[in-house]
């Protein structure tokens, strides 16, 4: 009778446990992972950093299969009673639209489509493109300056260029930087538009803040692979300044454009806002 009463006054079930085990907490998996970054960071920088990495994954997976073989490590954790109530001060209960065909609410409700994303980030681009021919014209006092640094990405000859020749127009360089622009800034969008949902009611900040501040360092660390030559004449301010520009200009784009319903389990095409009668029936589903 004491230890019923006593279970009652914890609010616990008399079949609740007093403890549970759980794996204890160890460091190893930590290890493994900064040792595999620095394992393949080693092959663009150096090989001491590549030996650095593989001593501290062979240690890592060591001490980690240590904690599980051959006994798991475990430490018991006491169960606390919780006599949490929900409390509001709401009248009416707001309900979540749910379909007919649904069995329960997908969150968000409304959000953009896939084409709105691949919108702005074509808008994104222009509005890159002429921040960049601006800096051309105040640092190097032309507007082809920029223009043969990024095609110098894919054009091997650029890589020869000097001064005179980075100012000057060149047809070929022209045409793969405007091919090359478009491409990135189409893929851009078409990440940033699978990527809305998680920011459906606040579009410019994943555009205008979130995205170029990681995309900003992921060319960082990368730009001296990919394009010598713009690594050493790359204005890092100018740079930032337009990578948020784009995101801007994006952002904006999209949250011009109308939402619609969330359907995961619908067609690409729908999701995207596509139209494609002959791919789609009318009820959503997806044609053998």
């Amino acid at each position: 009778m004491d230890t019923l009463l006593a279970t009652e006054q914890l609010g616990q079930d008399p079949g609740t446990p007093r403890e549970i085990e759980s794996p204890a907490p160890t460091t190893w998996p930590l290890i493994l992972a900064f040792g595999f970054t620095l394992l393949f960071s080693g092959l663009v920088t150096s090989m001491s950093v590549t030996a650095l990495g593989a001593v501290l994954a062979v240690a890592g997976c060591v001490g980690w299969f240590r904690e599980v073989f051959p006994r798991e490590h475990e430490v018991a954790v006491p169960v606390l009673p919780d006599d949490f109530r929900a409390s509001t001060e709401r009248r009416v209960v707001d309900r979540l639209p749910v379909a007919a065909e649904q069995v329960r609410a997908w969150l968000p409700v409304h959000t953009y489509p896939v084409s709105a994303g691949v919108k702005g980030g074509l808008a994104g681009g222009i509005a890159m493109a002429v921040l960049a021919c601006a800096y051309g014209v105040l640092k190097a006092g032309s507007i082809w300056y920029p223009i043969n640094l990024l095609a110098a990405t894919a054009y091997a000859e650029s890589l020869k260029m000097g001064p005179g020749q980075l100012n000057s127009f060149h047809a070929d360089g022209f045409v793969l930087a405007l091919g090359l622009h478009a491409f990135v800034s189409t893929l851009v969008g078409l990440l940033y538009g699978v990527m809305l949902p998680m920011f459906a009611r606040r579009p410019i900040v994943l555009g205008g803040l979130i995205a170029p501040v990681l995309w900003s360092g992921l060319i960082y660390t990368m730009l001296g692979l990919l394009n010598p030559l713009l690594a050493s004449h790359i204005d890092w301010y100018w740079f930032v300044a337009s990578q948020v520009a784009f995101g801007l200009v994006a952002g904006l784009v999209v949250a011009r454009q109308s939402r619609m319903l969330t359907r995961e389990n619908m067609p690409f095409a729908m999701r995207a806002g596509v139209e494609a009668p002959g791919i789609i029936s009318p009820h959503g589903e997806e044609r053998p």
